[in-house]
């Protein structure tokens, strides 16, 4: 593929699709009733057709999840995007705590989690990076406009376009079979991440599915966990190491296990492109957001390091739509604004109701640059 064609692959706006929907279980209750036919008349208003039953092609999946008897939707693809919906019996103490496994149990890329106040029911988002933030429209002055808060929160996350699929080449050089300098640094740098409380706990997903469930994800997305924030750092013009997906980001010491090459991206497939060492027979995949940093380690010759923690800058600028990780939107939507930074080579961007996004000479002057600036709270809206 040529430049052009490239940039134009990665760089330039794509009309919305009018991909189509469908709706998976039955409403136990008025209110979840209430809910999913709304979501349905929006959906259906702004162009989406409608699917009887769900198949590999759905876009999207809402799946209406009865809160005392939680059934996942196991979906053919992995670019369907799921969306659980649960009507709480009442407002829970922790709202993170109660509504989090309903996320994970049901299979969901996002838990719309709606809570009785008084004769309303409110709707909050749950991301799947730990993230809560809640409608804002009132449904019992606007109920349409309410809807369509609801539809404007889902559509960009559900009809964006992941890239997760990795393809391993077993031709890393001999002489990086043991790491270099760099994948040391990274190492050095995420016990730096653990020391200053910048690794959220990660979720075992093995502890909160069924063995059936747990084979279901391994099988559309070959991990193991879910853990938080990564690393990266250029190897050359044209590489790039970063940590992988699901490990512990206080011990990264294996090449093809922690630490991965990261050589290209077949924008056609939309495959990331690995080298390993032959001896390794059942690598990792790389962290999803290997894309974005492709984008700009690509883009910007000065970029000697990236590195990504669930945390906070106050006067920072930042994404408009929090897009689910690994897709090429929030890659695009990191990426210009990293483009239109004073210094691109040292920029600082938020990714909202996620994190940051930072760019350095090397890893070594992110830390010094951002030392005691950072605040583990990610402020979400």
């Amino acid at each position: 593929m040529r430049a052009a064609e490239l940039d134009a692959v990665l760089y330039e706006p794509v009309a919305p699709a009018k991909a189509s929907f469908a709706v998976w279980g039955t409403p136990t209750s008025p209110g979840a009733e209430w809910l999913v036919d709304g979501l349905r008349s929006a959906m259906i208003a702004h162009g989406h057709p409608e699917d009887s039953e769900a198949t590999g092609e759905t876009a999207v999946v809402i799946n209406v999840v009865d809160h005392a008897n939680p059934k996942p939707f196991r979906r053919k693809a992995s670019p369907t995007f799921v969306l659980a919906v649960v009507e709480a019996p009442d407002a829970p103490e922790r709202l993170i705590h109660a509504a989090y496994p309903y996320l994970v149990r049901a299979l969901s890329n996002l838990c719309l989690y709606a809570v009785p106040e008084g004769d309303r029911l409110i709707a909050h988002f749950i991301t799947l990076e730990q993230g809560v933030y809640r409608a804002t429209t009132d449904p019992l002055l606007d109920e349409r406009g309410y809807f369509e808060e609801l539809y404007s929160r889902v559509a960009p996350l559900a009809l964006s376009r992941l890239v997760i699929d990795n393809e391993f080449d077993p031709d890393l050089e001999p002489e990086l079979w043991d790491g270099d300098d760099t994948t040391r640094a990274i190492h050095d740098a995420g016990q730096r991440l653990g020391s200053l409380n910048l690794l959220p706990a990660p979720f075992p997903l093995q502890d909160m599915l069924s063995e059936k469930d747990f084979r279901h994800v391994m099988r559309l997305y070959g991990i193991g966990g879910l853990s938080y924030g990564n690393v990266s750092a250029r190897h050359d013009a044209e590489r790039f190491w970063m940590s992988a997906s699901g490990v512990d980001k206080t011990d990264m010491r294996v090449v093809g296990e922690h630490i991965l090459m990261v050589k290209g991206f077949d924008a056609d497939r939309r495959v990331i492109r690995l080298s390993v060492p032959p001896s390794v027979k059942k690598p990792r995949r790389v962290s999803v957001d290997a894309i974005e940093h492709w984008m700009i380690y690509r883009e910007h010759p000065e970029v000697g390091a990236i590195l990504h923690v669930h945390g906070w800058m106050p006067d920072i600028r930042s994404t408009e739509i929090n897009y689910p990780c690994g897709t090429i939107e929030l890659a695009r939507s990191v990426a210009q604004l990293v483009r239109e930074s004073p210094e691109p080579g040292k920029a600082v961007i938020g990714q909202k109701n996620h994190g940051l996004t930072i760019t350095g000479p090397n890893l070594s002057e992110i830390f010094e640059r951002v030392d005691g600036r950072i605040l583990n709270q990610v402020p979400m809206s």
